[in-house]
């Protein structure tokens, strides 16, 4: 009956062993998936400055001869951040 109960002892004390290591392996994987999740939320707020970058750019571009567009379209963004302060002063 000792032998028994040292026996399930051991047993229990290396369960505990393991599940105490792979807490250990989890919690390092947690730590390395948030460090990945921070790089990558960075890298999309890196790429959505580009893309509001290019979409500047390509407001901004005209095609040869084009001024009269360009101008069009810096007048019809002066409108629409006047329109936003009358808003705003209201």
């Amino acid at each position: 009956m000792l032998e028994d109960l040292r026996t399930y002892f051991e047993r229990l004390v290396a369960l505990y062993e393991g599940q105490k290591a792979e807490c250990s392996r989890l919690s390092a994987e947690l730590e390395s998936s948030k460090l990945e999740r921070e790089a990558l939320s960075e890298k999309i707020k890196g790429l959505e400055r580009e893309i509001d970058n290019l979409k500047l750019t390509h407001a901004f571009s005209t095609p040869e001869g084009g001024n009269h567009v360009a101008r069009e379209k810096i007048e019809k963004m002066i409108r629409q951040l006047d329109k936003c302060i009358a808003q705003l002063e209201q």
